[in-house]
């Protein structure tokens, strides 16, 4: 992955220092706040954490409370407690398939299907690994587009992202802006908003973060 810093030491940094925007051909560039990210994720070895989200795909909506479940480098469980589909659940372990059980009558019955199957994703398409903490922050390091960062509110920082070609297939298609909102404690992020024009697609809260757990094969 691609990664860069930019220091700045004159008196006019300051002038700067609350906006960082960046345009890229490519991809999005790098910002303090993804750099500080990069940081303490290559400290983390796995983590377990709650993820509240509310997803628009036309005229439908979809809210869902999730369990995840992860260990490097790619063992992912997770498990819908709260909304459409509770009680479903998939393991992912690398590759294409997940391996799980829809909620209800049919817990009992477990299933190895696509990341793609309907039954394995949310209502906008989104898969067990697209879910993941650092993949969600990895479209911001890897999305072409502009990319900004500013002070955020209850002590956090916020990285926007407008991207460059919102036509694209998969998931994010239509996803003009994104904007995620990173603990300055931790540096880990708490939330995550996209927006179709002035429409919200996915608001999304990260809650109950813990990392290195201790986690093992047992627990997927």
């Amino acid at each position: 992955m691609h990664r860069f810093t930019r220091l700045l030491s004159s008196a006019g940094a300051m002038a700067i220092a609350l906006v960082v925007s960046t345009a890229v051909a490519g991809k999005a560039a790098m910002t303090a706040a993804l750099g500080a990210f990069d940081e303490a994720w290559s400290h983390v070895n796995d983590y377990t954490v709650n993820v509240k989200a509310h997803e628009v795909q036309g005229s439908s909506s979809q809210d869902r409370v999730y369990q995840y479940w992860f260990r490097k480098p790619h063992q992912a469980k997770t498990l819908i407690t709260s909304g459409d589909g509770r009680g479903s659940g998939g393991v992912w372990n690398g590759g294409d398939t997940v391996s799980g059980h829809q909620g209800g009558f049919l817990s009992g019955i477990h299933l190895t299907v696509s990341i793609h199957d309907g039954r394995a994703t949310s209502i906008r398409g989104y898969t067990i690994p697209d879910g993941l903490l650092q993949n969600q922050v990895g479209q911001y390091e890897n999305t072409k587009g502009e990319l900004s960062q500013k002070d955020g509110a209850n002590n956090t920082t916020e990285v926007d992202l407008k991207v460059a070609s919102p036509e694209s297939s998969g998931p994010n298609s239509g996803v003009t802006k994104m904007a995620i909102w990173f603990s300055n404690a931790t540096h880990m992020p708490v939330r995550q908003v996209r927006w179709a024009g002035d429409a919200v697609v996915t608001d999304e809260t990260w809650n109950d973060l813990k990392t290195n757990v201790g986690l093992t094969d047992k627990d997927f």
